[in-house]
């Protein structure tokens, strides 16, 4: 998928799949659907043969199969050509019901299809494969570590098509968790000048560059996240928070609120989770990017979306 600067949605919020929720506990319904030839399933593994898979997951290794020939798809398949493993309903689209399936081991690659994770295809999918790939990735994410109640230590079984957990020992239902995260560009007028802030991280490649972003305190409104966050790794006071767009990012379960923020003047820097800072303009970025001294985020992260927002243009990006 191409990247539109002026298009502020960001590459893992499309979706066209109505997410169906009033089927999730209608067992007769999930089980004539399964039962349809026309079902289509999207089968996952917790990484390559190599990894740990699901006893120890890492949501950024979850693989589903894609196509490798002409536009990225996602190679789905009817339910008797599906994996054994937990199954999620995802939702439906004109009268077609879709599933997950959680496999247990690493996914067989038939003939132009390869194994791929959400980072890699993400951007690449269309909305409707993107939509459900992400859907389904946030989900097996979070029923594989969550088989046993963190109330009672008893083991849970799935509910609702793998919208919940319930415990068999005390009956306590879990629901998906999500955490809300927000992420940041901040500008400021320098000198008659647009500019725009950008961090490294000290255990980045010397040449990678983002805006800031930081988990939403307990008890902390989304714009005090976006002031605290940025104070405490720039040093920078800001104002006038406002907001553009947010992004699931099940890497394992965040959602990230996207904003852009003005800077107003400076402050104490308590946290050292960003070494360099660096201040460009427009043409400064262009140059700095095309010239290979600085690299961006990759068009599946909303901070990707942000950053050609405050450009008003493309700019490549890949990490």
């Amino acid at each position: 998928m191409a990247t539109d600067a002026t298009d502020p949605t960001p590459s893992l919020a499309r979706a066209t799949i109505d997410p169906a929720g009033h089927r999730r506990a209608d067992p007769e319904w999930l089980d004539r659907a399964w039962s349809d030839p026309s079902t289509r399933v999207l089968a996952l593994d917790g990484g390559p043969p190599d990894s740990r898979g699901w006893s120890t997951p890492s949501p950024r290794r979850t693989r589903s199969l894609v196509t490798t020939e002409g536009p990225c798809r996602l190679a789905l398949t009817a339910p008797e050509g599906a994996p054994e493993g937990e199954r999620y309903f995802l939702g439906a689209e004109n009268g077609t019901a879709y599933f997950g399936v959680r496999s247990p081991d690493p996914l067989k690659e038939p003939a132009g299809t390869a194994a791929a994770t959400l980072g890699e295809v993400g951007a690449l999918l269309g909305d409707r494969d993107t939509g459900l790939l992400t859907r389904a990735v946030a989900l097996a994410n979070w029923n594989a570590p969550h088989r046993f109640c963190p109330r009672c230590g008893g083991p849970t079984r799935l509910a609702t098509a793998g919208h919940l957990r319930v415990c068999e020992r005390d009956g306590d239902e879990q629901y998906p968790r999500t955490d809300p995260a927000v992420i940041m560009l901040v500008h400021r007028e320098n000198a008659g000048r647009e500019e725009v802030l950008l961090g490294n991280n000290p255990r980045w490649d010397a040449q990678r560059y983002s805006v800031l972003a930081g988990f939403v305190d307990a008890g902390e409104s989304l714009e005090q996240a976006v002031a605290r966050e940025v104070a405490e790794e720039a040093g920078i006071l800001v104002t006038d928070p406002r907001y553009l767009a947010s992004q699931p990012w099940p890497f394992p379960r965040s959602l990230m609120m996207g904003y852009t923020v003005r800077a107003v003047g400076e402050t104490e820097r308590t946290d050292d989770e960003i070494g360099e800072l660096r201040w460009f303009t427009r043409g400064e970025l262009a140059e700095a990017v095309h010239g290979g001294h600085v690299r961006l985020p990759g068009p599946v992260s909303i901070a990707h979306t942000l950053i050609e927002h405050w450009y008003g243009g493309e700019l490549p990006g890949g990490w």
